[in-house]
């Protein structure tokens, strides 16, 4: 069974930065489109960042602030996040698509404090 393992969460005070971890052993990883998602305490799932063969993608709320790598030797995908603001509190979830198959972490806790 695939696991998505996540870290690198945590409490950082607004302004400060963290980076993200996820490691997709198992996998044939370079087929697969990975990204972040968030969610927040009342609201909805939604897209971070996502890294395809053609390029990256980022919500706008993160753009400029956030960069999504990968590295396929590691089969890990990273969410490097600067200049958190206490919006950005969420619980992050890694996703790893290909064709009609998908994964998901477990989430990793991110709070950022003002």
């Amino acid at each position: 069974q695939v696991q998505l393992v996540e870290s690198g969460g945590g409490l950082v005070q607004q302004g400060g930065s963290l980076r993200l971890s996820c490691a997709v052993p198992g996998l044939t990883f370079s087929s697969y489109t990975m990204s972040w998602y968030r969610q927040a305490p009342g609201k909805e799932r939604e897209l971070v960042a996502a890294i395809l063969s053609t390029g990256t993608n980022y919500a706008d709320s993160v753009k400029g602030r956030f960069t999504i790598s990968r590295d396929n030797a590691k089969n890990t995908v990273y969410l490097q996040m600067n200049r958190l603001k206490p919006e950005d509190t969420a619980v992050y979830y890694c996703k790893a698509v290909y064709l009609r198959t998908m994964y998901w972490g477990q989430g990793t806790q991110v709070t950022v404090s003002s």
